[in-house]
């Protein structure tokens, strides 16, 4: 009888993942108005009250169920556009236009945020406990240099757990197949709460020349990525963007970003042309992928080979956001360094390829 690997896979766990999660430039949500964000399996509002700060609160009126988000900025509260109910950045009830007495329950969930790198992030916690230092997004320098180009963002929404796209990070293997992308050098570095993706190969299809790139999850769903590439035997400095947001367990919103250092010697045309070409090249790597968790199976059970990765030392680390805080192993926040040498004889450390 012939031995068969069967494929298992568990129900998805009722829960979002602890961490900062990006919700794109802050800038869309500084317009004044209300803004819907489909998160977590429920709905959130967004919008910049007068202390120039943008609020998150939970955006379903416990008073009648109405949609925040569908309502009217007023200050720093956003008011239901039911009953004109009143709520403060706080998430507290603050004024209800024809009643003196406001239940004391009249409360909302208010959502810790942060604006980075001219982005915004919002915090999710089962615990509800607030984002400990160590966690901080970190400063991208060049997102505030007139050397770089401003963000160019695209959205889409996948149906699919998030787990499938966090897998890509170990997944040496499919680079050359799917991406078109030889790789010689491939390494992984996991310690507390980054996961770093460190490749050095070939351009994509399309893309010839030499590529570098080290990637960094910081926490479960932001991941910057420093870039070294080619573009018509031009080189390219560039960071990736790539985040996600969970709308419910099967579904996520996918924001893909880049910036790219400007080019000397260039004129602002031609710059602008090989940028954008660049660009892209870059954004059609990701629907190459989307085109695969499309039609793909959820898998626990990964029936792995020599040359795959650490796929599993990386959904040890990930799991630790799905844990509470006291119950995350040692084991899935150690330093661990995986290196897969596919084609250079003498493959430098990874401290060599870019900064740790």
């Amino acid at each position: 009888m012939a031995l068969t690997h069967t494929i298992e896979a568990s129900p998805i766990a009722d829960r979002y993942a602890r961490g900062w999660h990006c919700l794109g430039l802050a800038a869309d949500y500084k317009d004044g108005q209300p803004h819907t964000v489909n998160a977590f399996g429920t709905r959130l509002v967004a919008y910049l009250g007068e202390d120039q700060q943008v609020h998150i609160l939970d955006s379903y009126c416990p008073h009648m169920g109405a949609d925040l988000s569908r309502g009217q900025v007023r200050g720093n509260s956003v008011l239901c556009p039911f009953h004109n109910w009143s709520w403060g950045a706080d998430g507290k009830c603050n004024n209800i236009p024809y009643s003196k007495r406001i239940p004391p329950k009249a409360r909302v969930k208010s959502w810790p945020t942060c604006e980075q790198n001219k982005l915004l992030f919002v915090w999710n916690d089962p615990e509800n406990n607030p984002p400990p230092p160590e966690v901080s997004i970190p400063r991208i320098d060049a997102c505030f240099s007139d050397k770089w180009s401003d963000w160019v963002i695209e959205k889409w929404t996948i149906n699919t757990n998030c787990r499938e796209l966090i897998d890509n990070v170990a997944d040496m293997a499919h680079f050359p197949v799917v991406h078109g992308a030889p790789v010689d050098y491939f390494a992984n570095i996991f310690q507390a709460h980054k996961a770093t993706q460190i490749m050095i190969g070939s351009g994509t299809q399309g893309n010839q020349g030499s590529l570098a790139t080290c990637a960094t999850y910081f926490g479960p769903a932001y991941q910057i990525t420093e870039m070294k590439g080619e573009m018509g035997g031009f080189p390219i400095d560039s960071i990736l963007l790539n985040c996600h947001l969970p709308i419910h367990l099967r579904c996520f919103d996918l924001r893909f970003g880049m910036i790219v250092r400007k080019m000397e010697g260039l004129s602002e045309v031609m710059s602008q042309q090989i940028v954008a070409a660049y660009i892209k090249s870059i954004q059609q790597g990701f629907y190459q992928d989307v085109a695969i968790w499309d039609n793909k199976v959820r898998i626990d059970n990964p029936l792995l080979c020599e040359g795959d990765g650490p796929i599993y030392q990386l959904r040890e680390w990930y799991r630790q956001f799905y844990l509470d805080a006291a119950d995350v192993p040692e084991e899935a926040i150690k330093r661990q360094v995986v290196e897969l040498n596919a084609g250079l004889s003498n493959p430098p450390p990874p401290h060599h390829v870019f900064e740790d």
